[in-house]
């Protein structure tokens, strides 16, 4: 069996790959993320692969590998919403998404890589809407002050205490998290 291999820092598509019951190790990107597009199908699957080149790229054992990239954004009205700066910046992205249906989008770039091959690429995005109940501004500066929005694209995570507000999603519900896990398994199980 191949190493599987996650190019994410982030806890939370850690516990959704244990949640799986995937055997993976984990090793950060440490690339500078480089945008060329506009578009936030483009621009997750651009950041996906750059994550997953980067690691696979300082791999040296020539072990054989699948190295997974992610890159998850929040899309409102057709603009990307990052991380939030500060306080202000996460109280306006939650005005802008409560009362509405956005969208979440995570691009995956799955390498496979084994000694004297060459390296396969699947590349592909998964979208996810989310309807969010109206919100009082008391109710999200009650939440914006839990701390919770301030590590998590377009301010919130659905995981936590922001699930008192979501209305309906339709996608997948890991996607929103930040990893869209049975979408990795079907595309490993064909690379395999």
């Amino acid at each position: 069996m191949k190493r599987i291999i996650l190019a994410s820092a982030s806890p939370r598509r850690r516990e959704l790959l244990e949640q799986i019951g995937m055997k993976f190790e984990v090793i950060p990107s440490q690339g500078e993320e480089i945008i060329t597009c506009s578009r936030p199908e483009e621009v997750v699957c651009e950041l996906s692969g750059q994550k997953a080149y980067e690691v696979a790229g300082r791999l040296k054992d020539g072990q054989e590998s699948f190295v997974i990239g992610a890159d998850t954004v929040v899309c409102q009205d057709g603009k990307i919403m990052g991380k939030p700066k500060d306080r202000e910046d996460a109280i306006r992205m939650i005005e802008q998404l409560q009362g509405r249906t956005h969208a979440v989008f995570t691009g995956v770039t799955i390498l496979s890589s084994a000694p004297g091959q060459e390296t396969v690429c699947s590349s592909f995005v998964c979208k996810t809407e989310v309807e969010v109940y109206p919100m009082a501004g008391e109710e999200i500066e009650s939440y914006v002050d839990t701390g919770e929005p301030m590590d998590k694209a377009g301010a919130y995570g659905i995981q936590g205490r922001f699930a008192a507000w979501v209305r309906e999603i339709r996608g997948d519900y890991n996607n929103v998290v930040g990893l869209p896990v049975s979408a990795i398994w079907q595309a490993l199980k064909q690379m395999m």
